[in-house]
């Protein structure tokens, strides 16, 4: 009589446990999914962030990564109202297996010192080509230099002087003559302006120019191993495009600051922070600043960054975009505007569009500050002066275009 009611407590345990057992199994079924789904996710969103900085994973990258042909046939696949001028390529097999290691292991085998690179930061290179110019090698991009320490980055054929403590480079209008302290001889004359059916923009200034590393010069022009200068350098190519800009009525800004004297404690890694205040200043002192470039002199030798057109040869130009930048779309479209009109007047002049994370370097470049903000690189160490003139004429007469076409809409617009 006793046992009964204990078998049946044991069924009514058994049956407990089992549904306990059941409930657990369930429980943790739905939070090992959960977390699954979680970790999947988050994986789908790093793939997603890394195709936006990758050419090889995104269209304009394999745009640039295939012959031009092969591309305008797959669009006429896609859209057959499309037809493509240029003539059917094929890969070869060379190309195919360059794709196919790029892709799978973003390793490029043109270049074998990329696997070295991959170990060590400070070989690294990560430019990427965004858009492709006439011409473009995408195996050769823009190349960073350090500048030698020492008193060798200081000699420019025996006449550079180092600037005085305390000089920032004030910003520099252009056409003004920095030498006249306005005590004795002979006045410039006054510059004549412009015939009144001419557009200009007045005493609005519309483009700042500035320099991050303002002492870069080429080795034509100076005597050292290095090719830096506290003079003869890049902020007179800046100069130079300014006074172009202003020629086609464009009101620009010149920033000539010389960061190594005008920083103490000055650290060339530090570069962008420097210029990124004197943008922030010039943002603040105009309320029509609209253009902002960044020009720079590139370390790649003359073979890679010249071009002869019609006979004269101009410093080719390099557009750099930071993808560090959320918002890197808006400059890259900008860019464009101005590598697709180069190469329509000044084919080949253009060595396209390069963009760079976060990887190594800056990979921002004072860029989220505007949107219409690109880095240029104006020739190479092993080019001159005077070819880098002409490109900045170029330029200036390109931009200037660009700027009145958009207010001609605008007011079409309104």
């Amino acid at each position: 009589m006793k046992r009964k009611p204990l078998r049946w407590n044991e069924a009514r345990d058994g049956q407990h446990l089992r549904q306990l057992l059941v409930t657990g199994k369930a429980f943790s079924l739905l939070s090992f999914s959960s977390m699954l789904f979680f970790i999947m996710l988050g994986l789908a969103g790093m793939l997603h962030q890394q195709s936006s900085e990758s050419p090889i994973h995104s269209m304009k990258g394999f745009a640039a990564a295939v012959p031009g042909g092969f591309f305008g046939d797959m669009l006429e696949m896609e859209m057959p109202s499309f037809q493509s001028g240029m003539q059917s390529d094929s890969f070869t097999s060379r190309e195919i297996s360059s794709f196919m290691m790029r892709t799978l292991t973003s390793i490029n085998p043109s270049t074998p010192g990329g696997l070295l690179a991959a170990e060590l930061p400070g070989m690294a290179s990560d430019a990427f080509l965004i858009r492709k110019g006439i011409g473009t090698d995408a195996n050769v991009g823009p190349k960073d230099h350090l500048p030698i320490e020492g008193p060798q980055e200081e000699k420019d054929n025996g006449q550079g002087t180092e600037a005085p403590e305390g000089d920032t480079g004030a910003v520099e209008q252009p056409g003004a003559d920095p030498d006249d302290s306005g005590s004795g001889g002979e006045q410039p004359a006054t510059p004549i302006s412009p015939p009144a059916e001419e557009p200009s923009t007045g005493d609005s200034k519309i483009a700042f120019i500035y320099h991050s590393h303002n002492r870069e010069s080429w080795y034509p022009e100076v005597e050292n191993k290095d090719a830096n200068s506290t003079t003869k350098n890049i902020t007179l190519v800046g100069k130079r495009l300014a006074e172009k800009l202003e020629e086609e009525g464009v009101g620009a800004m010149h920033s000539d600051t010389d960061y190594p004297t005008a920083i103490k404690g000055y650290r060339w890694e530090l570069s962008y922070k420097y210029s990124k205040k004197t943008v922030q200043e010039a943002l603040a002192s105009s309320d029509d600043l609209k253009f902002f470039f960044d020009i720079h002199r590139d370390s790649q030798k003359r073979k890679y960054t010249t071009v002869d057109i019609n006979g004269v040869s101009y410093a080719q130009v390099y557009f750099i975009i930071g993808h560090k930048n959320p918002n890197w779309k808006e400059n890259e479209e900008f860019a464009t505007k101005i590598h697709e009109e180069l190469e329509k007047k000044y084919p080949g002049i253009s060595r396209g569009i390069w963009g760079k994370t976060a990887a190594t370097g800056n990979a921002e470049y004072n860029q989220s500050l505007a949107s219409e903000s690109v880095l240029l690189e104006i020739g190479g160490v092993e080019n001159t002066l005077e070819e880098s003139y002409r490109t900045a004429d170029a330029l200036g007469e390109i931009i200037a275009e660009i700027y009145w076409e958009a207010e001609k809409v605008s007011g079409e617009e309104q």
